[in-house]
């Protein structure tokens, strides 16, 4: 899909979308819990439908009507998955549920885009070989299978966080108790948090016994609960950012004590605002695009702890840096480094690629409100903010789709 964006100026008020990261974890919850659950605001964007299509395979009920999903549980450690588990290109799907795949005994097949299998996932392979597991990837499918035994595990913390939280959706469930180290630093801590909380509103206890270890007791089970998603500072980010280049926009449904990381990016707007900035963004990568387009409508900046966009739904940093030339940005990429030399930005004199992600089309859609442009390969946003160009247009900006 051919996205045309019109030079203009956001204003109004809209509502910040449900937090993808938090759907995930409480749908998740819901499907391991006894009983029935319901679990409130939940967008229909890919990656979500994605985790509810692989509970299905699971043998969980989940029926979905507006913004509400009601879930029948069911007990992993018995399950036998009747169909592959289809991850889609979500890659929180895919790392959440191995662990959880394990459980049960039985062989379970999991499937997915080509990008997302190419992904790594060396620590569970790893844990397979020390454990007595099976993981075995060929092609586009992963299976696997085993009794995944209570016990100590050691993960690098320099790595996704969502391998961690699988570890910590399924040991709990295990035979005895478990103790987590994960080898420093420990980068995206705050998903870890995320997930530790979802776990506690399900009545499951795990806890930091340090810095870098978190214990859990087994034979625990999940309660079914009524919970609510709260608002997505990750995608509020991108309609924020439409008061940076120009417009004036108050977002709105966000929880001022959310664990959410990416809750940083006002302190990092309010930063690139006043000067040219050096920031990190190891506990916040989902931030890049946007902070880089930020950036670079503004006073340039320096953006430190970029080496994991290399293996997101597109090699982000090398991305943007292509995307942003087209507009008269200078950028360098370096090893885990990023720069953005502040320019006069002018209109692309050809399509902005999307690279089917859709972190780059929506950064780079604000970024043509200053200057108008065309953006292929804008359908990425389905990925997390299926209505992203609808709210766009209702905050009075001129968006056609072709």
């Amino acid at each position: 899909m051919r996205v045309i964006v019109e030079q203009g100026r956001a204003k109004g008020s809209v509502f910040a979308p449900p937090s993808k990261s938090m759907a995930h974890r409480l749908l998740i919850c819901a499907a391991f819990s006894e009983g029935k659950s319901t679990v409130h605001g939940v967008a229909p964007c890919e990656d979500v439908l994605a985790t509810i299509d692989c509970l299905r395979a699971l043998g969980a009920r989940v029926e979905y009507a507006g913004d509400t999903v009601r879930v029948s549980g069911i007990d992993p450690r018995q399950t036998v998955p009747n169909a592959p588990l289809a991850c889609r290109e979500s890659g929180s799907t895919l790392r959440f549920l191995i662990p959880i795949a394990w459980l049960s005994g039985h062989e379970a097949k999991m499937v997915g885009a080509h990008y997302l299998m190419q992904r790594p996932m060396n620590v569970y392979e790893r844990i397979a070989a020390e454990k007595g597991l099976l993981f075995s990837k060929e092609g586009q499918e992963i299976n696997v299978k085993g009794r995944l035994p209570a016990g100590e595990y050691t993960v690098p913390g320099n790595i996704s966080s969502q391998f961690i939280s699988g570890l910590l959706f399924a040991l709990p469930l295990a035979d005895g108790d478990s103790v987590i180290r994960i080898l420093p630093p420990v980068e995206s801590r705050s998903y870890l948090n995320l997930t530790v909380a979802a776990l506690r509103e399900f009545g499951v206890e795990v806890s930091w016994i340090d810095e870098y270890t978190i214990r859990t007791r087994g034979n625990q089970r999940y309660r079914s609960c009524e919970t609510t998603v709260e608002g997505d500072y990750s995608n509020a980010a991108f309609l924020d950012a439409l008061s940076l280049v120009g417009g004036d926009v108050e977002v709105l449904g966000l929880r001022r004590d959310s664990l959410q990381g990416d809750r940083v990016y006002r302190a990092f707007y309010e930063q690139l605002k006043q000067k040219r900035s050096a920031l990190s963004i190891e506990d916040c990568p989902d931030l890049g695009p946007i902070l880089f387009a930020m950036a670079a409508a503004g006073h340039g900046g320096v953006f430190q702890g970029t080496k994991r966009l290399r293996i997101k739904e597109s090699d982000r940093a090398a991305a943007m840096a292509s995307e942003l030339q087209k507009l008269g940005v200078s950028v360098c990429v370096d090893e885990d480094t990023l720069t953005v030399e502040p320019a006069l930005l002018h209109a692309p004199t050809e399509p902005i690629d999307g690279h089917n992600d859709h972190r780059i089309v929506m950064s780079m859609a604000v970024l043509l409100t200053l200057v108008g442009g065309e953006i292929e390969g804008a359908e990425a946003v389905k990925k997390s903010f299926p209505d992203f160009f609808d709210r766009l247009r209702d905050l009075g900006l001129r968006i056609r789709e072709e």
